[in-house]
């Protein structure tokens, strides 16, 4: 029995100090990162990368890598050979990911199409083209709920639109005619939007340009996404 609990002892021993080394080692090199990269760029972690030698140092949310002094920053892509996967791509996937229940859908312009079983939010500067494109290909998409985060991020023009479509009677309507129809919004802009709480929210989850989707698993798909892909992923969520 003493036997087996001096084993036992020196086993915990040896993991504790084990992992306290790493954290400690993963600390230094990310103060040695940090002091090269300068004030103005926040490493907010360093951990072990699944390669031997190779730490994954994350940057905002950019997945970069560095070797144990902390003398590289790496940037590229690790692919396991034996099975194809791509391990930065999805480590970016999961870092990007959000809890859908962190969308405050009574700061969203909703849309119900069909019986509204699917669900679907969009960031969205009405002064982005690339939104007006996924807009009119949105238009393809039945059976959906669609919440359209207004983030006028493109300048004071778009945070003027941004507050007359709020503002309108039908903002659906008033997004809508300007997105698909190119119909100028009108009328008051002095109402209460959401409009502060959505850039808010765009900067928390590091949301940096539009148009930017998110789906109810909490992934993220940026940039004017193609129908296929949208419906592939819904797929994918049955």
């Amino acid at each position: 029995m003493i036997k087996l609990l001096s084993a036992l002892a020196f086993i915990f021993s040896t993991f504790f100090f084990s992992s306290f080394a790493h954290a400690q080692a993963e600390q230094q090199i990310k103060t040695e990162i940090q002091k090269k990269l300068g004030a103005n760029v926040k490493v907010r972690g360093v951990s072990a990368a699944p390669v031997p030698g190779l730490y994954e140092v994350l940057v905002g949310n950019e997945v970069f890598y560095t070797d144990a002094s902390g003398k590289y920053l790496i940037q590229g892509e690790i692919i396991e050979l034996a099975s194809g996967k791509n391990i930065t791509e999805q480590r970016q996937a999961d870092l990007n990911r959000i809890k859908w229940t962190d969308l405050n859908q009574a700061n969203a312009i909703k849309t119900v199409r069909g019986n509204g079983s699917r669900q679907l939010a969009v960031f969205s500067d009405p002064n982005c083209g690339y939104c007006k494109r996924l807009e009119k290909s949105l238009q393809q998409l039945d059976n959906v709920t669609v919440y359209t985060y207004l983030v006028p991020i493109l300048g004071a023009d778009s945070v003027q639109k941004s507050k007359l479509i709020s503002c309108a009677s039908d903002p659906y309507k008033a997004y809508m005619d300007w997105m698909i129809n190119g119909i100028a919004p009108s009328g008051k802009s002095d109402c209460s939007t959401p409009l502060d709480k959505n850039v808010t929210f765009a900067k928390t989850y590091g949301i940096t340009g539009t148009p930017t989707l998110f789906f109810i698993d909490g992934s993220r798909f940026p940039g004017a996404v193609q129908i296929s892909d949208i419906e592939k992923k819904f797929s994918s969520l049955k």
